[in-house]
């Protein structure tokens, strides 16, 4: 114990060493009283500021076959044993988040990935309750105080810290957390207010004049040896938007499917709902965590987004470019489940995007969308390598 009273004093120390105006606490108020006024960007006078987090007030439900005890938009580092969604005592709304570190070496770190611009100042801020609780950001590409607070007396206080982006980083790391053996906190309407960054294009088909055609796979269900083995015997790059679920159950199938160089793992939502009919804060929620889920299973962070059932709005464009993600991806043309449609006059053309299905029949849907490729004159290119 003494060990962690000295790291904690050490951290004080270190803490107030940091220059005070990059990271600051607001004094004590009632859960009645509202958020501060978010300090405009520095994206010049007109820059339209939005909150950036993802379920900032912990008031979203989580989506259908999600994983149990997670939150939406965040992960947390003891996951269900630590932190939960609590509807008493809130700041505002409904509900908050109250993290209960599970032993003397666990802080209850929760944390998100939010997109940014680069060379972009945002206003981070949240809410909390308890003593010894932190609010930060990493990732910046340049060094940020976090903000925190010694106790918040047992009301709410509010955390603010600023920071201006580096001239590569597209995404931080939000997080909050608890010090060792300080007890529970919470947490409750988080706010990452910046510039909104444009929506995502959405595309059917990848502009080239390239001979080429890409393979797309959905979803995850049923994975075949006998497809697995024409992928690796045939050298076809895949474009795979497997769901969290079942890509959380077999990694390592996803792994070897996506083996050949042009490959890659995409985004497909959460629960497979259609997005359309979700308010921007829910489909937010869809794309974001699963994009945390690909990212945590396969390394690399998804750029292209796949609606289930073809279907999206307006919404979906801008839920998508706020999970950092630059194309909405459909298809005009589908080889699923012994199918052969075309969506447009003709045979193939080069730039299609070719749907399938991870499914019992797609060892023989592969070769029958290479056959028609192959009378077209086309052949099956890596997508990602075509949308840089």
């Amino acid at each position: 114990m003494s060990t962690r009273l000295s790291a904690l004093a050490a951290s004080v120390a270190l803490l107030t060493a940091f220059a005070v105006p990059a990271a600051s606490a607001s004094p004590t108020a009632s859960p009645t009283a509202s958020p501060a006024t978010p300090v405009p960007p520095a994206g010049g006078a007109g820059a339209t500021t939005v909150n950036l987090a993802t379920n900032p007030g912990f008031e979203l439900p989580s989506p259908a076959l999600a994983d149990w005890g997670s939150i939406p938009g965040w992960s947390c580092t003891g996951g269900p044993a630590e932190a939960a969604v609590t509807t008493s005592g809130a700041h505002s709304g409904t509900s908050a988040l109250t993290v209960t570190p599970a032993n003397d070496d666990s802080t209850g770190e929760c944390a998100q990935t939010v997109a940014v611009q680069p060379g972009t100042t945002y206003t981070a801020s949240a809410w909390v309750r308890g003593n010894f609780v932190y609010l930060g950001a990493t990732g910046t590409g340049r060094d940020v105080a976090p903000a925190w607070t010694e106790t918040t007396s047992g009301g709410w206080q509010q955390l603010t810290t600023r920071f201006t982006t580096g001239p590569n980083a597209h995404s931080i790391r939000l997080y909050v957390h608890g010090w060792y053996q300080q007890g529970p906190f919470s947490v409750d309407d988080v706010r990452v207010d910046g510039p909104a960054p444009a929506p995502a294009v959405a595309a059917g088909s990848i502009p080239t004049t390239d001979k080429v055609v890409f393979f797309t796979v959905d979803d995850g269900w049923q994975r075949t040896p006998e497809a697995e083995r024409f992928i690796a015997d045939h050298h076809l790059p895949i474009t795979a938007f497997p769901l969290p679920m079942p890509a959380g159950t077999d990694p390592d199938f996803f792994k070897r499917v996506t083996a050949v160089p042009g490959s890659s793992v995409q985004d497909h939502s959460v629960s497979h709902s259609d997005l359309s009919k979700l308010p921007l804060e829910q489909q937010q929620v869809e794309i974001c965590d699963a994009r945390d889920a690909m990212t945590r299973l396969f390394g690399t962070a998804p750029v292209v987004f796949r609606p289930p059932f073809f279907a999206w709005n307006a919404d979906t464009l801008q839920a998508a470019a706020n999970c950092g993600i630059r194309t909405v991806l459909t298809a005009d043309a589908d080889y699923s489940w012994g199918a052969s449609n075309i969506w447009h006059p003709g045979p193939l053309q080069p730039g299609d995007v070719i749907l399938m299905h991870w499914t019992d029949t797609l060892a023989t849907d592969l070769p029958r969308a290479l056959a028609d490729a192959d009378a077209a004159g086309l052949k099956p290119a890596g997508l990602i390598d075509y949308l840089h």
